[in-house]
């Protein structure tokens, strides 16, 4: 049997000249199309009509893509007491299969119900895809019904007799807005998502014994937030919206007059309330939003919105994330938009790592403010993660992997050189901070940046001798780091050390050969992650090498020069929520 593929199964080229097939699509904020209704005819491909490739085949695309960029179930139905259901594997799970009875010929609906691939498999929404099965029949034979019986005024009338065809086809293609917006901006020349879009395939010249509706495209990630919005379930909206893109299908259009609009609408109304389904139409909801001021505007940034997360793949498997001036803001807080980003991330199945210069007992102390360490947390006595400038690396179950301490006889000569020039001094020896004397700095390290409180020792020997002492921490001005004591020490450690800078106001000795970066890379070996699966965040000169590690490395907008020469992107600053920004914008 001859039939047209799908456009949705179909490599989609630009519109061209003398196109006749018609493609609609309905703003979730306004209750009237801005595409003039004399541009609304579109074709998506030249011939009238193909061979129908048999099921196995995997030559067509979406996008470039191959067929099974769609996962699709396909289910004949007859109308006549809803008696004849079968449906077969499209790929993307087994479906039973009832037994058709034997009955004379009748029209049959062939429904396919298709799932985008970037589209995970969430369980509402597979729940949803299921119930479609059934409830596009139904609707299809409910609006067919209609036809035979009321004059319409404005309702274009190419479809006519349904009776005379042998077979109904209609595809439903669930999706998220990524996906929904190339196709607006494509065949509309709106580079925004909307929530539906009706595709028609019919061409009334075309004497075929099936009539093929086309293709309705809705986006369940706009339709969970207008359900929200609209105090319903998703399965309401999802239904809402293919009443209203099936109605397209068949000659009606709210853009052409406002007696078209209310013919439209009361139809919407009749449709839903026959088949129990609750909402309004979409067409009443949308006045109903503009009048609430609900009517957002569309955003064609490419951000994901807070709590679309679900809708999405993750495109990483790991995130690798600095601490301060990165996850924490100029307060060193994790602000809520942040912290909510982080477990949204998580909850999709993304690891977050934390990779800093500061130590572990210090991370948990903050982050545990945004309940974001312990068990179910990203930070833990038992979780991975790189601490004290990649000194300290922690693998699986939380065991250290890693540890390099400083010559002593560098700790003795910084110690000496801080009592001596009266310049604050912290040595870091795994979860304790030790100093030589009191200072408000060295207060200030405690209680802004979650360090553990620092043991004031007697002299330098008692300090230096029985630990190990990974790193040392000078604190001043961010004049005198940098006019001062990042010179005198660049000179004076030489190969016995190095020297390293997270923030303006701090200057950092650590062993030679050492760096976060180095320690990001050991614990990526240790868990047998490659670089592809990982993405970075930071903002410091002590994270230019995790950045140039990793697949993608973005530094934020409040970070270093060198940073950001090495970056693959820039980011919004700390004090604006610049993870969570990088997780809605590149994470999925």
């Amino acid at each position: 049997m001859q039939s047209r593929l799908s456009p949705l199964l179909r490599t989609l080229h630009p519109p061209l000249a003398g196109d006749a097939m018609a493609a609609r699509a309905v703003s979730r904020a306004l209750p009237t199309l801005s595409l003039p209704h004399s541009s609304s005819h579109l074709t998506l491909f030249r011939s009238s009509f193909r061979l129908c490739l048999p099921h196995a085949s995997s030559d067509s695309s979406v996008f470039g893509r191959r067929i099974n960029s769609v996962r699709c179930e396909s289910c004949s139905f007859s109308p006549r007491g809803f008696g004849k259901v079968f449906a077969d594997q499209r790929g993307y799970r087994k479906v039973r299969r009832r037994p058709a009875k034997n009955r004379e010929k009748e029209l049959e609906l062939d429904v396919k119900i298709c799932i985008e691939e970037q589209l995970p498999d969430d369980p509402e929404i597979l729940d949803i895809a299921e119930l479609l099965r059934l409830n596009v029949p139904m609707a299809m034979k409910l609006a067919f019904d209609g036809l035979k019986d009321s004059e319409y005024k404005t309702r274009e009338s190419a479809i006519e007799d349904v009776g005379r065809y042998e077979n109904v086809e209609l595809s439903v293609l669930l999706c998220n807005d990524k996906f929904i917006r190339k196709l607006n901006k494509d065949w509309r020349d709106e580079d925004h998502a909307t929530d539906v879009l009706s595709m028609s395939q019919h061409i009334p010249e075309l004497k075929h014994p099936i009539l093929m509706l086309g293709d309705i495209v809705i986006s369940v990630e706009t339709a969970a937030r207008q359900a929200e919005e609209r105090g319903h379930t998703l399965l309401d909206e999802i239904r809402i919206l293919m009443v209203h893109g099936l109605l397209h299908l068949l000659g009606f259009d709210h853009e052409i007059s406002e007696e078209a609009e209310s013919e439209m609408e009361k139809e919407e109304e009749l449709l839903l309330k026959s088949l129990g389904w609750k909402g309004k139409g979409l067409i009443q909801s949308a006045y109903d939003a503009e009048a609430s001021g609900n009517n957002h505007v569309q955003n064609p940034d490419d951000r994901k919105k807070e709590g679309s997360l679900r809708f999405y793949k993750p495109k990483f498997s790991y995130i690798f994330c600095d601490m301060d001036g990165t996850l924490l803001n100029s307060k060193s807080q994790v602000t809520s938009t942040t912290a909510k980003a982080v477990r949204e991330a998580v909850s999709r199945g993304v690891k977050m790592i934390i990779a800093t210069g500061k130590t572990r007992p210090a991370v948990i102390k903050a982050l545990k403010m945004v309940n974001l360490a312990g068990k179910d947390g990203i930070v833990s006595e038992f979780s991975p993660g790189v601490f004290s400038q990649g000194l300290l690396v922690y693998g699986r179950q939380g065991r250290e992997i890693f540890r390099r301490n400083l010559e002593p006889d560098v700790c003795s000569e910084a110690c000496s050189y801080s009592l001596e020039h009266k310049v604050p001094l912290i040595a870091f020896s795994e979860d304790r901070c030790l100093t030589l004397f009191d200072d408000p700095l060295v207060d200030l390290l405690h209680t802004l940046y979650h360090e553990p409180k620092a043991e004031i020792m007697p002299s330098v020997e008692r300090l230096v001798d029985g630990v190990d002492i990974q790193k040392l921490l000078f604190l001043d001005t961010a004049e005198g780091v940098a006019t001062t004591l990042r010179p005198y020490w660049s000179e004076a450690t030489r190969d016995r050390a190095s020297v390293v800078q997270a923030q303006p106001d701090m200057l950092e000795i650590v062993p030679s050969g050492t760096s976060k970066g180095s320690g990001v890379r050991m614990l990526l070996d240790h868990l047998g992650i490659t670089a592809k699966e990982v993405m970075a965040i930071g903002d410091g000169e002590n994270d230019v090498e995790m950045l140039e590690l990793v697949s993608l490395g973005i530094a934020l907008s409040n970070g270093s020069e060198k940073a950001k020469a090495v970056a693959n992107a820039i980011g919004v600053s700390n004090d604006e929520d610049g993870v969570a920004d990088a997780i809605y914008r590149y994470a999925f």
